[in-house]
């Protein structure tokens, strides 16, 4: 599991790791085992504190009550449960009381801080994506280094192995040189381009809008203007997910590695002169990791 992997980083961040399941403590304590998972694996078999943080998959009860064919609830079980598993009698009470897959942060004083959920049960936000959006301290294992005239930036995805559903981030550290700054969000208003990733369509992966970091409004003595931007070293995020429909799993079959191009993009200007557009080629390549249906881990 990925958070087993994390762990180390995790707590050197301050970060505690615990998993709830409505599994028993005996089939947790034995895929524990299994695993070599070593952070704690809570018991939640009545599914009572799954349903008090308002977590528990309901589409699950629909397609078991009366209302089980009624077209909107079939449609809610393609996409919020296992479709597959309602061919089974045994399989759907099995599953009834799971909750919505999701991760939460909770700081010190109990209170929920962030939380991650998604809308399709077979996508998954990984634990890297968490600690990149957390602010969390996380040291890329692979990544693109560049220097142009007016900036350095370092590219990197935050995972490297990735599989059906994964929810990942694409992130590009960005350090101005001296009395330079990059256009941020708005500037386009006064014809500038913004920073920020423009990835190819990929048959494989979804790409969700660009996140960018808080800017500053910066006043341009030579046309007399406001515009907002960036002069102090900070991050650009793209969340992407690979593609988890039965029909692409199918192409998927034979691939390896995923591969995704495109360009980082942006304007620089300093204090006198604004520099002409530049797009910097990008690409990263990441191990794709088929799902192995044999195994079993806890709901």
């Amino acid at each position: 599991m990925e958070l087993q992997g994390r762990l180390e980083e995790l707590q050197s961040a301050g970060i505690g790791i615990a998993a709830i399941s409505y599994d028993s403590e005996e089939t947790l304590a034995a895929f524990a085992e299994r695993r070599g998972i070593t952070f704690p694996l809570l018991s939640d078999e009545d599914s009572a504190t799954i349903t008090g943080y308002g977590i528990l998959n309901t589409v699950v009860a629909e397609g078991l009550g009366p209302n089980g064919n009624d077209p909107a609830v079939v449609a809610d079980i393609h996409k919020y449960v296992a479709a597959s598993v309602f061919d089974s009698a045994q399989l759907r009470q099995m599953i009834n009381g799971t909750p919505f897959p999701g991760t939460f942060v909770v700081d010190t004083n109990d209170r929920v801080n962030a939380r991650f959920f998604e809308e399709f049960y077979r996508e998954r936000v990984t634990t890297s994506n968490v600690m990149l959006k957390s602010s969390i301290g996380l040291s890329p294992i692979v990544a693109i280094e560049g220097t142009t005239a007016q900036l350095k930036f370092t590219a990197y995805p935050s995972d490297t192995i990735v599989t059906n559903g994964t929810r990942f981030l694409l992130a590009v550290d960005v350090d101005p040189n001296p009395e330079m700054h990059v256009y941020a969000p708005g500037a386009e208003d006064k014809g500038y381009r913004v920073i920020g990733f423009h990835m190819a369509p990929s048959e494989f992966v979804r790409f969700e809008a660009v996140e960018f970091p808080q800017s500053e409004i910066y006043y341009f003595e030579p046309l007399d203007e406001y515009v907002p931007v960036y002069q102090e070293p900070f991050t650009v995020m793209q969340e992407a997910v690979v593609n988890a429909s039965a029909e692409i799993e199918q192409s998927l079959a034979e691939v390896n590695a995923l591969t995704l191009s495109g360009t980082l993009d942006y304007q620089a200007c300093d204090d006198a002169i604004c520099y002409l557009p530049v797009s910097v080629p990008i690409s990263f390549t990441l191990e794709f990791q088929h799902l192995d249906y044999q195994r079993s881990s806890p709901r």
